[in-house]
């Protein structure tokens, strides 16, 4: 065959792929069901790597009756290396997966890149492996909705289409992390997508089946907790378990506020540190791990022997400190891995804490200790992750323990009371905005008004660098009709100034325009929210220009918006 006609049948080849991609794009409905099947199946089988990989990694670093050095080295070790990695290769793979996977979905178009896809799975691999006290539910959403954002961009898919894809991955995920394909489902709906009666169900139930089954093939037939048959003593019963919902409520505030502060105090350390934080909670599970090994890994075969009252009173209780600790100094200074695991942990050694107190006190009238760790579960773990549905449902799939559905319902409920008035803001959403990125409020997603900041935007030209001395930034404004600049430094936006704080300022003359602000709290809109919320925030700053930032990155400058121009938007002179 000559080179001519070799070429030819290159170009003939090309017209025919691109004939086909064209003919998929034209016909996206039809195939998202298979896109959902296939979807299910890959992020099933990439589970079950993920649980065969990190137990049997776990096994030859900790063998049973190992040498206690095992457990300060191999934390310490394996939080160094995977800081470097993380730092280095895979920055998008840190922390959770849950928020990142939201930020995917509402704030960067449905991409979830196949190199964060890789890092996710292997840096958290590596981090539960070696002992961090970490989850892998919440990476395995990261890495089904990565699959799923890879296998739409790689079929030409429409961005609103790739975006539906994501929530179908988080799913599958959850199926096959927990072998609960209900319960992923309802928490696809409801933590992921923030909508019961979002258009994608059918794909969700259906990647979500498919995930479940590969699992049942794999790893067999069993649910991940084994739990004898419990049942309600006493009607009076009723009482200790809202007992364990505040108390539950409580440890999940705590839980909450102790994560958020200590990584607000880690973001805030020089950029050349990032590659070592982990080393801090590598260090700390170490040293715990030391004197009492059950503070190593996820820990579900410590959740099964209270769930079963084989655990100590005694060391339940220290559990529910130390695990607390050891998992907020992890997340805080940035291993790979979820909160999940962690809150199923905690809640299960809170729950038969206060269930051995009341059995002790009350033989007569209490159940076993394990019905109340069971109920401790769910209770943690819809104070912490605000998904009270999800928790009723996962808990029950989990252990197939109907009797305790009641007892669990009135437990969450006052867990999520409690942790809803002491620490208004959910645990995802606060992750997210210390990372900059700011998710839409449901409020925010149904709002269809015309008069949006996009249509008035502006690009922006009062910007003062962060570096000017209040002296310096004076001169300038005195040069300007505005009364309103905006700070930047080589992140981008950082704050907004007004000639009163700098005129307050002016008895420290050399300082800093920079440390006037607040860098990572600071009056902004994104270019989808409404006007009437500019014009609310510039009242309430008392400022006339207002940032405009992506929502992936509350430092990325899209323009401004100004008040003049708010106000002529809704018709209304300022002559």
């Amino acid at each position: 065959m000559n080179e001519g006609t070799r070429t030819a049948g290159g170009s003939g080849f090309r017209s025919w792929l691109l004939g086909q991609v064209a003919e998929l794009r034209q016909r996206e409905g039809q195939i998202f069901l298979v896109l959902a099947l296939l979807i299910g199946a890959l992020t099933g089988l990439a589970v079950v790597a993920f649980i065969l990989l990190t137990e049997r990694m776990g096994m030859r670093l900790y063998p049973v009756g190992g040498a206690p050095w095992r457990r300060l080295l191999f934390p310490v070790a394996g939080s160094l290396s995977i800081g470097y990695l993380l730092y280095r290769y895979f920055p998008n793979a840190r922390g959770s997966g849950v928020p990142q996977t939201k930020a995917a979905l509402f704030a960067r178009e449905g991409r979830i890149t196949l190199r964060t896809v890789f890092g996710k799975f292997l840096c958290t691999s590596a981090t539960l492996a070696s002992g961090i006290p970490l989850g892998r539910e919440g990476p395995s959403v990261q890495v089904g909705g990565g699959i799923a954002s890879v296998l739409g961009r790689s079929l030409g898919l429409r961005t609103e289409q790739i975006k539906n894809l994501i929530p179908v991955g988080a799913a599958a995920a959850i199926a096959a992390a927990f072998n609960t394909p209900l319960a992923a489902v309802l928490f696809s709906l409801e933590e992921i997508m923030g909508d019961l009666h979002a258009p994608v169900m059918g794909a969700v139930v259906l990647a979500s089946a498919t995930a479940w089954m590969v699992l049942r093939v794999s790893l067999g037939n069993h649910p991940l907790f084994k739990v004898p048959q419990y049942q309600l003593v006493h009607p009076l019963e009723f009482a200790v378990y809202a007992v364990l919902g505040v108390a539950g409520g409580l440890v999940s505030v705590a839980f909450t506020k102790l994560l958020l502060g200590m990584r607000a105090r880690f973001l805030r350390l020089p950029q050349k540190t990032v590659w070592f934080q982990p080393v801090v909670g590598g260090l700390l599970v170490g040293l715990m791990g030391w004197f009492v090994p059950q503070v190593l890994g996820v820990g579900y075969g410590y959740v099964g022997d209270a769930l079963n009252g084989t655990m100590a009173f005694k060391m339940m209780m220290l559990l529910v400190v130390l695990k607390l600790l050891a998992v907020t100094t992890s997340y805080a200074s940035g291993n790979a891995g979820g909160i999940f695991g962690p809150a199923l942990f905690i809640g299960a050694m809170l729950g038969g804490t206060i269930g051995t107190l009341a059995h002790h006190l009350f033989p007569a009238y209490s159940a076993t200790p394990g019905a109340y760790a069971l109920v401790g579960m769910g209770a943690v773990f819809a104070g912490i992750v605000r998904a009270p549905m999800t928790s009723v449902l996962m808990i029950f799939e989990m252990t197939q323990a109907y009797a305790v559905i009641v007892p669990l319902m009135i437990a969450n409920l006052v867990s999520l009371f409690i942790a809803s008035r002491l620490q208004h803001e959910p645990i995802y959403e606060a992750l997210a905005v210390q990372d900059g990125i700011h998710l839409p409020t449901a409020q925010a997603r149904q709002r269809h008004g015309r008069r949006q900041v996009a249509k008035i935007i502006q690009i922006a030209s009062q910007l003062l660098p962060a570096e000017l001395t209040v002296r310096e930034a004076l001169e300038q404004f005195r040069s300007s009709e505005f009364r309103t600049w905006l700070v930047t430094d080589r992140r981008g936006v950082i704050g907004v100034i007004n000639l009163a704080q700098l005129e307050r300022a002016l008895a420290d003359e050399d300082k800093k325009v920079g440390e006037l602000v607040d860098g990572l709290v600071f009056p902004h809109v994104h270019p989808d929210q409404a006007l009437d919320l500019a014009l609310e925030r510039m009242g309430a700053n008392r400022i006339e220009i207002l940032p405009v930032v992506n929502r992936a990155d509350v430092h990325k400058l899209e323009g401004i918006v100004t008040l003049r121009d708010v106000l002529d938007a809704y018709g209304v002179s300022r002559a």
